[in-house]
């Protein structure tokens, strides 16, 4: 029987895995897809490659199994098998809903779906019940779903407007955007090293204090603001910019900056979320092979790595088309500057509130961003009715994700157990 438990864990986690990558790719290629800087089909392929690297190169070696403390996982310390079977039914539930939300183009948290389903199982188990979650910590992830979107549209409307105010509106938007763009890509640059070097990756030793990590980003965001300049003074002496093609030639100088984001942004989501299916399997295996008992963290063997990178890429390639649609298309209509507007506007916020311990989900930070762009082009270039439908998908998620963790559980309790 543990044999069999493990083999059916194992491809529950990859199931999980294929719906992280069709549901939450979306939050690095929506935008880039949606405003043309890239084909549907070349940000697959980019997408994949820095999804897999990220969770291969730089997946956790040691993953929670339960997310956020909800459920205090002592109560089961002499009942692991109820455990694993607990952990079994919240990658399924959870791996449902994403399903579900993804068949319909809806853009969820995968790190909400797995916590409700933790609680689910956890509520309807003889070793927790009702009282025994910690719903104080509820009260944080449902200020996300206000916080994460509001922060992201905030910063987003204010990026935006100042590229419009200083470069679209200006007598020489070309020359304008001679400076803005290798200023964006300085600040992205010194984004993403920050992310990296400052209790980034410890698995590549790439941990520093901020002391050194600050100004080590700093000379790296120099390094691409003077490459920028030097690019584009290259690319303008190289052929001339006629009067009607101008804002077509700024435009796809920030598709490029938009680009260079949403690489970032899938490689941290690969070495962020992949944790998401992962750590309760890690969970699942040790306890199932009766390796050691319950525990909050779990060994991650990179053999487990290599199948959570590959389920995500398939899930991506086959399925992902449909929230990076919804989140590209749908909301507002997307152009270069507005899409890296969104996407500086998602990796800084996601970026602080990391750092600063915050619960945040990526996926209601970009989803705010992007509303923010719309904002700021008036509120008629929103689409309410998609709006409408993602917000509800996001409240639902935690209770439907519980619900079908509670009855998948009790299924199992009563066929093994």
């Amino acid at each position: 029987m543990a044999a069999v438990l493990v083999v059916a864990a194992i491809a529950v986690g990859l199931y999980m895995a294929w719906n992280i990558g069709a549901n939450d790719v979306a939050n690095a290629m929506g935008t880039p897809v949606g405003s043309g800087a890239i084909t549907l089909r070349r940000a697959i392929v980019v997408a994949g490659i820095f999804e897999f690297l990220g969770s291969f190169l730089v997946g956790a070696d040691v993953a929670d199994t339960i997310k956020e403390g909800i459920v205090p996982i002592e109560s089961f310390a002499d009942a692991p098998t109820a455990f694993g079977l607990g952990m079994l039914a919240a990658m399924l539930a959870s791996a449902i809903w994403l399903n579900v939300a993804t068949h319909f183009g809806q853009p969820v948290s995968t790190t909400h779906a797995i916590i409700g389903a933790v609680i689910g199982f956890a509520v309807v188990s003889p070793q927790v019940g009702v009282h025994e979650v910690r719903w104080t910590e509820m009260g944080w992830i449902a200020a996300s779903w206000i916080i994460s979107p509001l922060v992201g549209g905030i910063l987003a409307y204010i990026v935006y407007r100042c590229i419009v105010r200083f470069v679209l509106r200006s007598r020489h938007p070309v020359h304008r955007a001679k400076l803005t763009v290798p200023m964006g890509l300085g600040v992205v640059a010194f984004i993403v090293s920050l992310s990296i070097f400052y209790r980034g990756l410890p698995k590549l030793r790439l941990d520093f204090p901020f002391s050194q990590a600050g100004p080590l980003a700093l000379a790296i965001g120099l390094a691409g603001f003077v490459g920028g300049r030097v690019a584009i003074r290259k690319a303008l002496r190289a052929r001339r910019v006629r009067l009607k093609e101008r804002y077509h030639v700024v435009e796809r100088w920030f598709g490029r900056l938009q680009i260079v984001t949403a690489c970032y942004m899938a490689f941290a989501h690969g070495a962020n979320d992949v944790a998401n299916a992962i750590g309760p399997l890690a969970g699942c295996i040790q306890v199932f092979r009766g390796q050691a008992g319950v525990t909050l963290r779990a060994p991650v063997s990179p053999w487990l790595l290599a199948l959570g990178g590959v389920g995500i890429i398939i899930g991506l390639a086959t399925y992902g088309y449909k929230v990076i649609e919804a989140v590209g298309r749908k909301i507002t209509e997307i152009t270069p500057t507005r899409g890296f507007s969104a996407e500086l506007a998602t990796a800084t916020t996601v970026l602080f509130c990391s750092k600063m311990g915050l619960p945040i989900s990526t996926t209601f930070v970009l989803v705010g961003a992007v509303m923010g762009v719309g904002v700021a082009r008036g509120f008629a270039a929103i689409d309410l009715k998609v709006i409408r439908r993602i917000f509800t998908s996001w409240v639902i998620t935690i209770p439907v994700s519980a619900v079908l963790s509670a009855v998948i559980f009790r299924i199992l309790l009563a066929m093994i157990l």
